[in-house]
């Protein structure tokens, strides 16, 4: 015990009144806590807490007149591509390069299949000399004989003309002679001979100097201009045919399927799964839908042309879509008695797909009134709470921002938003009378 008491002391580097350093540490820590705590109480206390909803374009439940429209007919049928295409090739060949996957969206005029083309660039090649080379013979005709073939044409008859006279001397000489008896008959006859020859040759001759002179015949001129036009018809075809060996989309739209890959052969006509291909790809406009719907011939009397209709599908049938008929068969279906009808979606979006089953319901219409040719436009319906001074609050992360908007008649759903909102935004239910804009906000559960 007398050893633990030696043994405590007192520290005098510490000035009277001082805290230890460990004390100070407490001190600092518990005033930066107090005032964290209190800042944290100023900014989650100063949140006001609001209820929000989120708000989404939707079809009114009343007309124009407030009257509700009823649903007269309910069908189910199939979506289908106003216009399909299946795009085939005008010529034969293997398949060099493709260049898209099934569901990519094409441009028109984009390059989607290049097929071999060797054979096709050698034919217009041949078709090329060809046309160059008769191109050559009208120049040739039309410039007409060149001087020099005149002076040798010229020549050759000044050379024959000297020969026939003298012929003409000998003939002479030798009948004077043979009349003397001084030289036999055979000689004359010769003599005579050599003549006659030289003045057919002088004549023939004079025809073809005057021909060389002249030039050539319009005919001739005639006939290589036509076969000129032969050629550059040949041309224009090898031109097609190679031009066709690069397919490209008929069409803005999406490939449907894609019935080729690199190597395989492409013919003009269908040949079958395994032989050779009759067409590349399929493509269609997906912005140019339509419900297609075999409708009893029963019902089919409650409808007409451009008879609107609300569209759902099974795989999203919180979606809706406006339609209108664009197509009635001209003649029924006798197996099955139904008349096919098409309807048109005039709003379609990416949700929609080829061959998705759809139902459409067709609305009843006003007695003399006539069937709506364009779709309704959707609302936005908000609250009637939310709506104060002709605007709404919008909760945008974390903050209460003041949207203008041009406010309807009040429904059953709500108030109808004209103007200011789209669809899809967090409106603040019922906004306290002091919210200010870009306040900050609570969202309660």
């Amino acid at each position: 015990m007398s050893q633990d008491l030696h043994s405590l002391k007192i520290d005098k580097s510490l000035k009277a009144g001082e805290p230890s350093p460990w004390a100070r540490r407490w001190i600092v820590g518990g005033i930066a806590l107090f005032l964290i705590a209190g800042a944290g109480a100023k900014y989650f206390g100063g949140l006001t807490p609001v209820e929000v909803r989120t708000v989404r374009a939707m079809r009114a439940e009343a007309g124009a007149q407030g009257a509700v429209d009823d649903v007269i007919l309910n069908a189910t049928g199939y979506i289908v591509a106003h216009h399909k295409i299946q795009l085939a090739s005008k010529v034969v060949g293997k398949v060099a390069w493709i260049g898209v996957e099934k569901g990519d969206r094409v441009r028109e005029g984009q390059v989607i299949v290049r097929l071999e083309d060797d054979e096709y660039k050698a034919q217009l090649q041949q078709a090329k000399g060809q046309l160059v080379a008769l191109e050559a013979r009208l120049q040739e005709l039309l410039n007409g004989s060149r001087p020099e073939e005149i002076q040798v044409a010229k020549a050759n008859l000044d050379v024959a003309r000297a020969d026939l006279a003298n012929a003409k001397v000998n003939l002479d000489r030798v009948s004077r002679l043979a009349e003397a008896k001084v030289m036999a008959a055979q000689a004359l006859d010769d003599a005579k001979a050599r003549f006659d020859s030289n003045t057919a040759r002088v004549a023939s001759l004079e025809k073809s100097y005057e021909l060389v002179r002249i030039g050539p015949r319009q005919e001739q001129i005639d006939q290589v201009r036509g076969q000129i036009l032969q050629a550059k018809g040949q041309v224009a075809y090898f031109e097609t045919q190679l031009a066709n060996t690069v397919i490209r989309a008929p069409v803005t739209g999406t490939i449907l399927e894609r019935a080729v890959e690199k190597g395989e052969f492409v013919t003009t006509s269908f040949v079958g799964e395994r032989g050779a291909k009759g067409y590349v790809v399929s493509v269609a406009d997906l912005n140019d839908l339509q419900v297609e719907l075999d409708i009893s011939q029963n019902d089919f009397g409650k409808l007409s042309p451009r008879h609107r209709g609300i569209i759902t599908t099974d795989s999203y049938r919180d979606r809706k879509y406006d339609g209108v008929i664009e197509e009635m068969s001209p003649e029924a279906n006798r197996q099955k008695a139904t008349v096919q009808v098409k309807v048109k979606v005039l709003n379609p979006d990416s949700y929609l797909r080829p061959e998705m089953n759809a139902s459409v319901a067709f609305l009843a219409l006003d007695p003399g009134r006539r069937p709506v040719a364009g779709p309704a436009q959707p609302a936005v319906f908000v609250p009637a709470g939310a709506v104060r001074s002709g605007a709404v609050f919008v909760a945008v992360n974390g903050k209460a921002v003041r949207r203008a908007v041009k406010a309807g008649a009040s429904t059953s759903q709500g108030v109808r938003i004209e103007d200011g909102l789209i669809g899809g935004e967090d409106v603040i239910v019922d906004p306290p009378a002091g919210l200010a804009d870009s306040a900050r906000i609570k969202l309660l559960p």
